[in-house]
């Protein structure tokens, strides 16, 4: 397996998941490499999962649940726009995600988007590679040895090498299980989900030359 390009300090801020990457690619031997705080590809996405991650909280369980469950002022629905109401949870990360890829000016290509091994949205689901069907099994089995943590491997897209990872993604706040668990392309072999269950992962990838 080929040795993860070197990235440079990460900035992070948080929000609306607002990113800002410094990038410099370290070439082997150059006295700058070992001196400049670079970063691999794994370190990067573990970077952005944390950022990620605690978005998708913040919004579910801040926003959502606050605003649909608990003062019951608006609601969160599907056709939010006609409805006047609130992205679901898993909607407002779609949003993100598609808001990123529409950036030119990345300074190196990466993606994220919101997976699972019992999807609701079936375009979404088309999208998963084998190695992110694979990925998702594992931390979603509770028989598996990742089941909750990262799963990491490589795969080759159109003739470019990616480091892929899928990170688990956790029922936070009753607005993301009650909205997977009452949804109508809920299939009937899905679980039914409850808090801190796994209910699928955010798949990361970014190239590794």
């Amino acid at each position: 397996m080929k040795k993860n390009r070197k990235w440079v300090a990460p900035a992070f801020v948080s929000g609306v998941t607002t990113l800002a990457f410094g990038l410099a690619s370290c070439e082997s031997g150059k006295d700058e490499a070992s001196t400049s705080g670079g970063y691999d590809a794994e370190q990067v996405a573990e970077a952005l999962y944390i950022v990620l991650k605690s978005d998708r909280k913040v919004y579910a369980s801040k926003i959502v649940n606050r605003l649909v469950n608990d003062d019951k002022v608006i609601k969160a629905h599907e056709e939010w726009q006609e409805e006047k109401a609130l992205l679901l949870p898993a909607q407002f990360f779609r949003e993100g995600a598609e808001e990123v890829d529409g950036v030119e000016d990345k300074p190196f290509e990466f993606s994220y988007s919101l997976q699972s091994s019992w999807p609701l949205n079936m375009e979404n689901a088309k999208k998963k590679t084998p190695a992110v069907e694979q990925g998702l099994k594992e931390v979603s089995d509770p028989n598996s040895e990742f089941y909750g943590k990262k799963w990491t491997s490589t795969e080759t897209i159109a003739g470019k090498e990616y480091f892929v990872g899928i990170y688990p993604d956790k029922a936070v706040a009753p607005a993301c299980w009650e909205c997977h668990n009452n949804h109508e392309n809920r299939q009937p072999d899905y679980p039914e989900f409850k808090k801190n269950d796994v209910m699928g992962g955010i798949v990361i990838r970014i190239p590794t030359s």
